[in-house]
């Protein structure tokens, strides 16, 4: 019969039961995969605040076109 290695210990201090309990939950969901959905669309409200036009590209020095007046 052989012994399995654990997942992990602890090193140094006594944590309670719900201290363990916690530590376990956030390691349990952070080791599952992740979905990757697409992001929700952008509201009509929050596309009137973007500027609008062409010219408008990520590229190095553009962030400094898009505070210009057209």
């Amino acid at each position: 019969m052989s012994v399995e290695e654990p997942l992990f210990r602890v090193v140094r201090g006594v944590p309670t039961a719900e201290e363990l309990a916690a530590l376990v939950g956030v390691i349990a969901v952070r080791s599952r995969p992740t979905a990757r959905s697409a992001p929700a669309p952008a509201s009509v409200w929050a596309r009137s605040g973007r500027p609008t036009g062409a010219g408008l590209t990520p590229g190095a020095g553009n962030w400094r076109t898009a505070g210009l007046p057209r």
